[in-house]
């Protein structure tokens, strides 16, 4: 008698620990140059540092000034929208914007400590901030979905919630991160 087939469906959450377990980067290039919808005003335009590159910017350890970003010609941004977030790509990346803003009124974009096991890194445990907003805003959000959304999803979340940021985009986002 023929030996039946096993089949075993994950989350995506799921998947991600797997391969972290493997030691396997996460998929995250399906992020690497994700707009969101509340951010469609300025898509095309980028009269703002989409919250994609803002990730990469994080990823990469390098404070591009909003000013350093309108200096760019268009298709340098557009270029940077495009850019892998891969490791050795961000890399390059980075070297790339450094030569670029050398020259630059503001000077030379600015090291930063790379992000690493950041809050939005984490699957494990939504952050109290982004539990608080979501409660606040009457959003059902539970530490599950939290798991299941990728990384710029909780990266765009994150920042949506610290203090002192303008929040006028946070429902907009919470819906369409959570469907």
């Amino acid at each position: 008698m023929p030996a039946k087939a096993v089949v075993t469906i994950h989350t995506i959450g799921e998947i991600d620990r797997l391969m972290a377990d493997a030691g396997v980067m996460k998929r995250s290039s399906i992020s690497a140059n994700h707009c969101f919808a509340f951010e469609r005003d300025f898509v095309g335009t980028w009269r703002c540092i989409p919250l994609c590159v803002r990730r990469k910017l994080d990823l990469m350890g390098l404070k591009l000034k909003l000013s350093h970003w309108l200096e760019l010609s268009q298709d340098q941004r557009q270029e940077l929208v495009n850019w892998s977030d891969a490791p050795d790509d961000l890399e390059q990346c980075r070297e790339h914007l450094r030569l670029l803003t050398r020259s630059m009124a503001d000077g030379l974009a600015k090291d930063l400590p790379r992000a690493v096991d950041t809050p939005w890194q984490q699957t494990n445990g939504m952050p109290v901030e982004v539990a608080d907003a979501a409660n606040a805003y009457g959003v059902l959000f539970t530490d599950r979905q939290w798991e299941e959304i990728t990384e710029l999803d909780r990266f765009c979340l994150c920042k949506l919630v610290r203090p002192g940021h303008d929040h006028h985009n946070l429902v907009a986002a919470f819906k369409e991160v959570l469907g």
